[in-house]
């Protein structure tokens, strides 16, 4: 016992130490099945025999209602293969694979825990709204006319009898074609042989044995997007938005790898495995957007590689390679055409973000460790003393009994119910944090308890599965065990987690797994989940799995049912639903503030919304001027929190000093000024997919050269951020793109795209930009949080088009409760034309009883100002008009902008403001 815990400590200096050991991660060819696929691959591109192992079983095709059903076979081993390719209505098509006898059943529940409903609710196409043709060994599937709903374009999939292959075509032409190049391998369940191969049976690394005691199990195959001139997505990397070639000139000399791993100080350009893995890769050209889901839980490697032709070596499509060791073959392929149509197919398949705690947008407060009941009082006292807001200040591990989950040091924390009661006196709240470790010690009721209930994993040799995390000796929860995540919910209950109140949230760090004395510092891949399964099949989904049984405690701790918080570290497709993930253990750098943008970017392109980088950087001291940008760009995080190593010298904004104090209370105040602003975009996103942070090419997708963009980047359709992301800047380069006017938010100057322009830059200097066409509301009076917000009235900034138009909505709620699925909201559309802003009832909204009663409790919520900017000519009077009632207000007016002071217009209401 004392021994394990010296060597968790070592492991711990270690992390404090030094960055990231190489040596510590396998290389593709040093995971076998990895490598045994590449080699393939790299054989099939030049074998025509090899491209072609793979043939359909004549007779075999079958199309039945939405599904067609067919029998492909390596024509050297017999082995037949069940193929199922399913055509969902809204045009996404799916395919998986599988052996049609299995030795044994492959994991195949990896679409229970992603997909809506378990899978259950996909909508599947009607069988009269599918064609099958079949001529001379081509089947071509099609969906008829109008079949997909809100989409002129054609649809259909071809498949080839020999060799075996599929082209989903899109108005006619190629769009996603699988095994065009003869990359499939499906290693089939196996006795045994008395000379097993190297790395099929057994697989070294380093001091670590793993058994495999199934064999092979693993399969490749190539997906190639024809046409696309550049990939996004299957985050998480520390690389570029538009992912770098893993094959062929430029490239990076390993393949992307899908893998959680606890990898602290994480290089920057790199696609070695991070902390999350969302197998989701969207593909973009001038023309048309696609995406590819692919459905598995187990390490998957990915290739990517650019093909060029012609002379002027012009994109003619993107090649990839996808690569997973065990379960069963599932892919999606999510046709578009559009970007908009990609991001609401998959939304379909998995479910989006959904509303958040309204509490959760604002700025969250956090060190490892601040140390005792005085501390965090004293630290909330001083960001009241400085006038800065913040909503939640958060707890790390030192703040329990002996890294003892749900427990406090008594010494350090001696009433944390008054220390919370305390915080929520300004709307404050507590988040602290529950690792999935539990420390191996009888004395500590809640190891005591879940191993009394057999609640741990095994090992292979059916023993409880230990290993080192920050307690020493730990064991893990085997989030696969349904009786375990029940267990770990209840431990949220009020009456179980001694010192927690109804204001205290929760952050599931370490959840890859993390294990210190284990390969790659995870979970060893033989160790064994409810059912029989082996950590291998289901390693990527285990952190999102915890994560949602803490979410579930959270909502059952408490009646009426609120929204929950939780931050997990290890994240899946799926995981969005639980609450918000971050980008790991950063450092205090430029190039980590640099690489937080494309990084934040590329989990929104994946699902991943509520996201955030670590403001200032985890590890190191970030110099006063970094602190002081990466509050900046922080800001614009979906998730917002700042957060260092325990090692780190203190860093509380007031400590800086001046002018850095004035510079980020200010870059936090305008977090807060927008607020109402980020939280309708939260309701876009929880009903469409639609990214919070996007990529540029997002909203211009026929501009070319914004493709690969990502250090400017939008914040919905109507902010665009140029963040000042190097040293000593004295200039940042803006490019405005399509024909548009843009503003900047802070001195209304209006610059005319298409333009570049470079802005020279101070310190106090944002370059923030509204897009013209736009109208973005705010809250500007200043309070502690935002929950003393909640009935401070509204200001919309209206900002003009080249035609006087500009269009946008304001939606509210009550910012905790589900109510608002049966109606308790208010959103309106706001529409300004003819010089007109009129405030309309969204479609949405309805006239149930909860909608009126919401309403009538936020009956005295008002609009306190207007700000038109950009208009065409000068105006002198404005008058309000509500029903059959007209009255004048306060205007005031320059040459292109007019203020509406205090038109005393109601959010609840239908009304119009008229300039003249």
């Amino acid at each position: 016992m004392r021994l394990g815990w010296i060597a968790a400590a070592m492991v711990l200096f270690a992390q404090a130490a030094q960055a990231v050991k190489r040596e510590d991660f396998k290389t593709c060819d040093q995971a076998a099945f990895c490598k045994r696929h590449r080699q393939f691959g790299e054989k099939a591109a030049q074998e025509a025999q090899t491209a072609a192992a793979y043939a359909v079983v004549g007779g075999s095709v079958h199309l039945d209602q939405h599904t067609l059903a067919v029998v492909v076979e390596n024509q050297a081993d017999g082995v037949p293969l069940q193929v199922e390719v399913t055509f969902l209505a809204s045009g996404v098509v799916r395919m998986r694979v599988q052996e049609e006898t299995p030795l044994a059943p492959r994991y195949d529940d990896t679409q229970k825990h992603v997909l809506r409903d378990e899978g259950q609710s996909l909508a599947y196409a009607r069988g009269e709204d599918l064609q099958l043709v079949s001529e001379a060994g081509v089947h071509t599937v099609s969906y008829n006319s109008s079949a997909v709903v809100g989409s002129n374009a054609t649809f259909s999939v071809r498949m080839t009898e020999r060799p075996w292959t599929l082209t989903y075509l899109v108005d006619g032409k190629p769009s996603v074609q699988l095994n065009t190049k003869g990359f499939f391998r499906f290693e089939h369940l196996r006795p045994k042989p008395e000379d097993a191969p190297e790395g099929e049976w057994e697989e070294r690394f380093g001091s670590w044995t793993d058994t495999k005691p199934r064999g092979p199990e693993s399969f490749g195959m190539d997906i190639g997007f024809a046409g696309a001139e550049h990939v996004y997505g299957i985050p998480e990397h520390s690389s570029p938005l538009s992912l770098r070639a893993t094959r062929g000139k430029d490239a990076y000399d390993q393949p992307y790898r899908l893998y959680n791993l606890d990898v602290f100080e994480y290089e920057l350009d790199n696609p070695m495995a991070l902390y999350g893995s969302v197998p989701l890769m969207l593909a973009h050209s001038a023309d048309a957007t696609a995406g590819v889901l692919w459905l598995n839980a187990a390490e998957t490697w990915v290739d990517v590689e650019h093909v060029r032709s012609g002379l002027f070596r012009r994109s003619a499509g993107v090649d990839t390679h996808w690569i997973s060791e065990a379960g069963v073959l599932d892919v999606f392929v999510l046709p578009g055409p559009h970007a908009r149509d990609v991001f609401a197919q998959y939304a379909e398949l998995v479910t989006p973000t959904p509303l958040p705690r309204e509490f959760a947008l604002g700025y969250h407060q956090c060190r490892w460790n601040y140390l005792d009941s005085a501390d965090v009082l004293g630290v909330s006292a001083g960001l009241h003393t400085h006038d800065i807001p913040y909503d939640v200040i958060w707890l790390d591990i030192e703040h329990t009994d002996g890294k003892r989950y749900f427990t406090w040091d008594a010494a350090k924390f001696p009433d944390p119910i008054a220390m919370q009661h305390a915080l929520a006196l300004d709307g404050h709240r507590l988040v602290t944090v529950v690792d999935p470790h539990v420390k191996h010690d009888p004395a500590y009721a809640v190891w005591s308890d879940a191993n009394a209930r057999g609640l741990f994993v095994k090992a292979r040799d059916g023993s409880d599965f230990q290993g080192w995390c920050w307690p020493g000796d730990s064991n893990w929860l085997d989030c696969f065990n349904p009786n375990a995540t029940a267990w770990l919910g209840k431990q949220y209950a009020l009456d179980r987690y001694n010192g927690s109140t109804t204001s205290l949230f929760v952050w599931n760090d370490m959840n890859e797994p993390s294990v210190f004395n284990g390969p790659e510092i995870t979970m060893d891949k033989d160790a064994v989940h409810h059912g029989g399964w082996e950590h291998r099949q289901v390693h990527n989904v285990n952190g999102m799995l915890y994560h949602k049984a803490t979410a579930d405690g959270l909502r059952a701790r408490e009646t009426p049912v609120l929204r929950p918080f939780v931050l997990s570290r290890a994240y899946f497709a799926g995981s969005q639903r639980y609450g918000a993930i971050w980008t790991g253990d950063n450092t205090a750098t430029w190039e980590h503030l640099r690489a937080s943008v494309p990084m934040v970017l590329s989990n929104n392109v994946a699902g991943i919304h509520f996201v955030g980088a670590d403001v200032g950087g985890f590890f190191g001291n970030p110099d006063s001027q970094l602190l002081t940008r990466w509050y900046q760009l922080g800001i614009w995080y979906p998730f917002f929190r700042a957060h260092a190593h325990i090692d780190t010298k203190r860093r509380e904004p007031w400590l800086l000093g001046e002018p850095y104090l004035t510079h980020i209370r200010s870059a936090i105040r305008q977090r807060y000024r927008l607020l109402p602003y980020l939280y309708t975009l939260f309701r876009e996103t929880s009903l469409t997919g639609l990214p919070l942070l996007r990529p540029m090419w997002v909203e211009f997708p026929r501009e070319s050269s914004l493709f690969a963009e990502d250090s400017a980047f939008m914040v919905g359709s109507a902010i665009m951020v140029a963040p000042v992301t190097t040293a000593e800047a004295q200039s940042v380069r803006v490019v405005f793109p399509s024909h548009e006017i843009w503003y900047d938010m802070h001195s209304h100057a209006a610059y005319s795209a298409p333009l570049t322009r470079q802005f020279a830059v101070q310190l106090a200097d944002t370059l923030v930009f509204a897009r013209g066409g736009s109208i973005v509301p705010t809250r500007e009076r200043r309070r502690r949080s935002s929950a003393l917000m909640q009935r401070d009235p509204f200001t919309l900034y209206v900002y003009a088009s080249r035609t006087g138009s500009a269009s946008g909505q304001l939606y509210v709620d009550d910012g905790e409760s589900y109510d608002y699925e049966s109606g308790s909201f208010i959103e309106r559309d706001l529409i300004f034309a003819n010089a007109t802003l009129e405030s309309r009832s969204s479609v949405r909204s309805g006239t149930s009883v909860e909608q009126s009663a919401f309403a009538a409790a936020m009956a005295a919520v008002r609009i306190e100002r207007v700000v038109v900017v950009g208009l065409l000519r000068a105006f002198t009077t404005a008058t309000v008009v509500e029903g059959d009632q007209e009255r004048t207000v306060d205007i005031s007016c320059g040459n292109t902008e007019c203020t509406i002071r205090d038109p005393a217009v109601l959010i609840t209401n239908d009304w119009a403001i008229r300039l003249a």
